[in-house]
């Protein structure tokens, strides 16, 4: 018996025991259904022989990330979603750790040395690691193409969290809502001074300025970003209120009413916290607001353990992020106080990003021959992975994010009003 035919068999041993809600076809077309004939429609594709000796030799999130992109496995009749919501209807996880270790045994050890067809591309989406606010660490994941982006974001092209008023909204409505909700949360008032720390493709500026009258400056380490923003400025006719400069918020002088940050700190790594802080503390007028949105992981019993890397987020690290570093909330409040600011308000938006990127995927997948075109399938595959396994850690709450208000420390009171009944009406 061949290699192959082993695999096969294995397969068949492995989807006969677990009974999993799907189907699966091998490379040679053979089907395997559960023989309890509870299908949904969806089919596990396996295009290779050789991703069983794969997973042998490199049981990872790695090898399982090589597979999909490189599409040794696939997926028919369904979604990733739909992949893992059959996973979790049927139990597979308990089910795998009573399969017959006999029938396991008979064709694994064959197996293990077992060659398949190499992945194609996987290799060249890793990103050099470096600072996450490294310029080329901010090339790797903002600089792909405004075209890709605008295949699964809203109209107004923010790519952060939005905020559900209710759960069955658009994203479109969605991120209007969080534009209004970060400019309430900021009081901004007609004629103010307005910077945004990693200011993307500016809606959150436009928005500002045209609904809230202020004055605004964005930095950002995107060129393709700026090049959008910048257009969408002029043809708002909001040069004359709004600049945006291709530079790093360390570089930036003088002094603003309302300070922005979102979704940038995830760039700006443990060892630049500091220079961070110290920045947003100097460039910020006493009386003025600092609003801190940013993804964090749960906190651990101690620090040693926190900044261990699991294996999901080491792969976002390899091939989406690299060089970021997520904080964890209470450590963004310890930082905010000893920088001389007060901590006012912590908002969890962990159910609105799950929902955030669950649309994003959905979009993506909708637009999927159009964002091979754009970017080649590898890349196209990796990001929705991406984008799914983002939605299922915002669910399953193994990462967070928080809104959090703060001001510069003084005596007396803060201006903010004595009630957030404003922020929620």
């Amino acid at each position: 018996m061949n290699s192959a035919d082993r695999a096969a068999r294995l397969i068949r041993t492995i989807v006969g025991e677990l009974q999993p809600g799907f189907a699966v076809r091998l490379w040679n077309g053979e089907r395997i259904d559960p023989s309890n004939g509870s299908t949904s429609g969806l089919t596990l594709l396996i295009n290779d022989s050789g991703i069983v000796g794969r997973v042998l030799r490199h049981p990872n999130v790695d090898t399982l990330v090589e597979l999909w992109v490189s599409k040794a496995v696939d997926i028919e009749g369904g979604t990733l979603f739909d992949l893992i919501e059959q996973r979790q209807m049927n139990s597979l996880k308990g089910k795998l750790r009573a399969l017959s270790k006999g029938k396991l045994l008979r064709d694994a050890p064959f197996l293990f040395f077992a060659r398949g067809r190499e992945s194609q591309g996987i290799h060249d989406l890793a990103g050099r690691v470096a600072s996450g606010s490294d310029k080329e660490a901010i090339t790797h994941h903002y600089d792909i193409s405004n075209a890709f982006y605008q295949l699964f974001l809203d109209k107004r092209m923010l790519y952060s969290c939005g905020y559900f008023t209710d759960f069955s909204n658009d994203i479109d409505q969605a991120q209007l809502d969080k534009l209004d909700h970060i400019c309430r949360k900021l009081r901004l008032q007609p004629g103010e001074t307005m910077l945004d720390i990693g200011s993307g493709w500016g809606a959150l500026l436009i928005h500002a300025a045209k609904n809230y009258g202020v004055i605004g400056r964005g930095v950002s380490l995107s060129e393709a970003q700026t090049e959008i923003a910048r257009a969408r400025i002029r043809a708002e006719g909001l040069e004359d209120r709004i600049t945006i400069e291709i530079k790093s918020y360390t570089e930036l002088t003088g002094t603003f009413d309302k300070i922005s940050s979102i979704g940038m700190f995830e760039h700006v790594g443990f060892a630049h916290h500091d220079e961070y802080f110290n920045a947003v503390g100097r460039l910020l007028k006493p009386g003025g607001i600092y609003l801190h949105h940013a993804i964090t992981r749960r906190m651990k019993r101690d620090m040693r353990t926190f900044h261990r890397k699991g294996p999901g987020y080491r792969a976002i690290l390899k091939y989406i992020f690299p060089g970021a570093e997520l904080d964890a909330i209470g450590l963004t409040a310890n930082n905010l106080e000893s920088h001389g600011f007060e901590v006012h308000d912590i908002e969890n938006l962990r159910e609105h990003y799950a929902q955030t990127c669950r649309l994003w995927a959905e979009r993506l997948q909708a637009r999927f021959d159009e964002a091979i075109a754009e970017v080649g399938e590898p890349k196209a595959r990796l990001w929705l992975l991406y984008l799914v396994g983002c939605s299922l850690g915002f669910d399953g709450g193994s990462i967070m994010i928080y809104q959090t208000v703060a001001t510069r420390r003084s005596k007396g009171r803060s201006g903010l009003p004595p009630t957030r009944a404003d922020l929620y009406r």
